[in-house]
């Protein structure tokens, strides 16, 4: 069977695509290979959002270009956001790539792979499916994908790799912030029909998933395209910011009551809206934690930025979010250095990292990103300006999750385990509800993945916390299966000019 090795950059999106190109190419006949080298197809999911992680694929594409010298039968494939946005001028950067596709291209990997092995010069695929949008879900185990209608039960996914899973919602971004470049590797807003949605999650929680995560670029902006979802309480059609994803997390609560935890990410502060901040009230499924990008808490930055919304807006809504679930944790995404920020912009955003207490941040140097309207503005923050503000930034943030997570020790938590920890220190590892991470130690011999347990910290670490299981979890928990110890053959690198062998399929594997 020929062999196929991904590395995926960037991310929770490019994560979930990555998982769907594994699918397809497992139904096209193909194996997944831990080493690269003695892959016959190698794909890296690209990401271009910031500018090292764009480094960071040229980096790997010319490493691989090199091993291509010598093994010239390894078809290299550059997929996801870098493809899509360079597309034909990748061919040019480097000789050694076979394949450019794009996000909404994914279903056609198998049959371009399949033109590339009968002889075809290096492809490109990068087109957008604007008339007709197509979203990537997990494959069941009739050959076909999730069904479209909740009328009959669907099969369990081919595989479940753990117990917690992604669902695309929607894709694109309307939004046009000018730092950003989403809207032109991913193009506008497509929404999916809710029915397809319920039916993949449904899918996914019979085959054993505990916990999933809905993805959108701005996934809070939902709209059912099929108009089946009703009006959800708090929403006003008066309100320019409304959206359907309230009522969309209300009928995934109703009908798929074997779901135990419910996330969303990445959410636009303009969507949080009365109806959204309802849903989290009334929902249980809903996780008690939100990731809700600010980028700065400057109001004349976030102009600059085309944030949409001011500091004030922000804290407001926000507020009445934690109001009405005052154990919920809030984590954000930062940029610092972009053009024009003073030290008294800076010192804005760390003020508001401190009003609202974030529990958790990304943070990011300002870089310059291709076809965006920030390219028009002067980039005036020196490097290593933007370094130190960086520094300082994570050293409030540390501080205000270090102070978080002290005062949990000796608490009780729900952990829903999701797997092995580090060997000999920890034996499992999960997430609270609030997304606090927890080492779950003296459980060896326990079988724990997939299972909400409850927990006593005993410790609190730099970013997580070490727990042991309650005497009542422990007396409920399951012993591990003694599993038989079976040789396995390990695949060899090929040697070089050692012929390719693809499959020959009659179309996509989706």
């Amino acid at each position: 069977m020929p062999r196929y090795a991904i590395t995926t950059f960037g991310c929770q999106m490019n994560v979930h695509d990555s998982e769907r190109m594994h699918e397809v190419l497992r139904r096209a006949g193909y194996t997944e290979s831990d080493d690269p080298r003695a892959a016959d197809v190698v794909v890296l999911n690209t990401c271009s959002v910031r500018e090292k992680a764009e480094q960071k694929l040229l980096s790997e594409v010319g490493r691989l270009a090199k091993w291509k010298q010598t093994h010239p039968e390894m078809v290299l494939v550059v997929a996801g956001c870098v493809a899509q946005q360079e597309g034909e001028k990748l061919l040019t950067r480097s000789s050694g790539i076979d394949l450019v596709l794009g996000p909404d291209n994914i279903p056609e990997l198998p049959r371009l792979l399949d033109d590339i092995g009968l002889g075809a010069p290096p492809l490109v695929r990068t087109v957008f499916d604007l008339e007709a949008p197509r979203f990537l879900t997990a494959l069941f185990d009739d050959g076909g994908s999730a069904p479209t209608s909740g009328d009959a039960p669907p099969s369990p996914p081919v595989a479940v790799r753990a117990p917690t899973a992604y669902v695309t919602t929607m894709k694109g971004c309307n939004e046009r912030c000018s730092f950003c470049i989403v809207p032109y590797t991913r193009g506008p807003e497509r929404y999916r029909p809710s029915a397809e949605i319920i039916a993949e999650i449904a899918g996914l929680v019979s085959a054993g998933v505990r916990e999933v995560t809905l993805l959108g670029q701005t996934v809070n902006s939902y709209r059912d395209p099929s108009s089946e979802l009703a009006r959800a309480p708090g929403a006003s059609p008066d309100d320019p910011d409304e959206s359907e994803f309230a009522a969309l997390l209300r009928r995934i609560a109703a009908e798929v009551p074997g779901l135990a935890r419910l996330r969303y990410t990445s959410p636009h502060p303009r969507h949080l809206t009365p109806s959204l901040i309802e849903a989290h009230a009334d929902l249980s499924v809903l996780a008690r934690h939100v990731h809700m990008p600010v980028q700065s808490g400057s109001d004349r930055v976030l102009k600059r930025m085309i944030r949409r919304y001011t500091r004030a807006e922000y804290v407001a809504r926000v507020g009445s979010l934690v109001a009405r679930l005052p154990d919920l944790s809030l984590s954000t995404d930062i940029i610092v250095g972009f053009p024009g920020e003073t030290e008294d912009d800076f010192a804005a955003t760390l003020s508001l990292v401190r009003e609202v207490g974030f529990r958790g941040l990304f943070g990011f140097k300002y870089s310059q990103r291709p076809y965006t309207p920030a390219r028009k503005l002067a980039d005036d923050v020196p490097e290593a300006e933007k370094s130190e503000r960086l520094a300082r930034l994570f050293e409030v943030s540390e501080e205000l999750l270090g102070a978080h997570l002290q005062g949990l020790v000796g608490s009780r938590q729900r952990v829903l385990v999701e797997g092995a920890g580090k060997e000999g220190t920890n034996a499992w590892s999960g997430r609270t509800e609030r997304n606090e991470i927890v080492h779950v130690a003296g459980a060896e011999g326990l079988d724990l993945r997939g299972t909400i347990v409850e927990v006593v910290i005993t410790r609190a670490n730099k970013h997580s916390l070490q727990a042991e299981l309650s005497e009542e979890a422990r007396a409920a928990a399951k012993p591990l299966p003694v599993v038989p110890a079976v040789p396995v053959d390990t695949p060899k690198p090929r040697a070089a000019g050692e012929r390719r062998s693809l499959p020959i399929v009659v179309a996509g594997g989706g």
